[in-house]
This record gives C-alpha cells, sequence and structure tokens, in this order.
C-alpha cells in the first residue's frame, strides 16, 4: 500500500508545471518615449513643460504632467496610427491659457512572441513616409511646437527616447 501511495504522489509531482505568471520585469509593449528641448538654444539643451497635457480624441480627458522633460505615451495596438492633442498649460482649470497642438503617430505593428505566461507584445515601427503629420505647421504662431526629430524610429524598449519635441 506504501509504494502505491509512493508511486501516486511522484507521478502527480512530474504532472507539475512551473508558474504562469509573468515577472514583471519581462518587457512588454514599449510606449512612445519623447522628450522635450528649448528651440531657441542648442539641440541638446532639455527644457520642462510645465502644465502638459495630453488627449487622445475623442476623449476628453487624458495624462497630465508637470515641469517634466521627458514623457512616456501609449500606442494603439489595434490600429495603425494614434492621434494626440499635445495641450501646453492643459493641467490647468483656466482653459484661455491652453495652447494645443495635435500630432498623429503613423507606424506599423508586429506581435512578437514574449512567452507562455505574458503571451505576446506589440512592436511599432514609425513609418518613413509621413511618421508624424501636425493639424498646423510648426510656422504657425498659434503652434507651441516647432520642430521635431524622430531619434528612433523602432519602438522595441523603453530605454531610449524616439522622438525629440523641440519648442
Amino acid at each position: 500500500m506504501k509504494k502505491i501511495f509512493l508511486l501516486l504522489f511522484v507521478f502527480s509531482l512530474l504532472g507539475c508545471e512551473k508558474d504562469d505568471i509573468c515577472d514583471e520585469n519581462t518587457p512588454t509593449t514599449p510606449r512612445l518615449i519623447i522628450e522635450f528641448y528649448d528651440f531657441t538654444a542648442s539641440t541638446e539643451t532639455l527644457k520642462n513643460v510645465s502644465n502638459l497635457g495630453i488627449v487622445a480624441p475623442p476623449l476628453t480627458e487624458g495624462l497630465g504632467f508637470s515641469a517634466v522633460n521627458k514623457i512616456q505615451v501609449p500606442l494603439k495596438t489595434n490600429a495603425e496610427s494614434t492621434t494626440f492633442s499635445f495641450i501646453q498649460n492643459g493641467t490647468d482649470t483656466d482653459l484661455t491659457n491652453d495652447n494645443e497642438d495635435v500630432l498623429e503617430f503613423n507606424y506599423t505593428t508586429r506581435e512578437v512572441y514574449v512567452s507562455r505566461a505574458c503571451g505576446f507584445k506589440t512592436l511599432f515601427t514609425l513609418k518613413q513616409t509621413n511618421p508624424i503629420v501636425t493639424a498646423e505647421p510648426f510656422s504657425s504662431p498659434s503652434s507651441w511646437i516647432k520642430n521635431i526629430v524622430i531619434v528612433k524610429p523602432n519602438l522595441e524598449n523603453e530605454n531610449e527616447v524616439h522622438v525629440k519635441i523641440f519648442f
């Protein structure tokens, strides 16, 4: 009887699998990393944006940032473009100071298998033609963004800057 019990116990252990829990340190779908720079200074002078609001239309609420020079925003994984309204002074309650620039990010997506526990992640590549489309030209007096430079068109991780915005 002891041998049967021992045999059943051994077979039950052989049927066990390791936990299917995705480690929180496992890289998943990357967000777009944007840094802000001073347009009037050298190209390497970071500049803080105060009261920056980012909204993805048609939503009316979004992300708010205060005194930052680097942000992370998610792109849509089920589309080939994501539109954001970048609103300078957009986190305060006085709407008369808001200065809004609308940017459309155009990209292709590619799904990559991570693991059984984590599933798939989506990688993005900004398109070579019209990767970022603005609603109005940078030279417009109402545009607070003066230039955009794509540093890394392939969004594979969040360890590097993908886009620089000059204002």
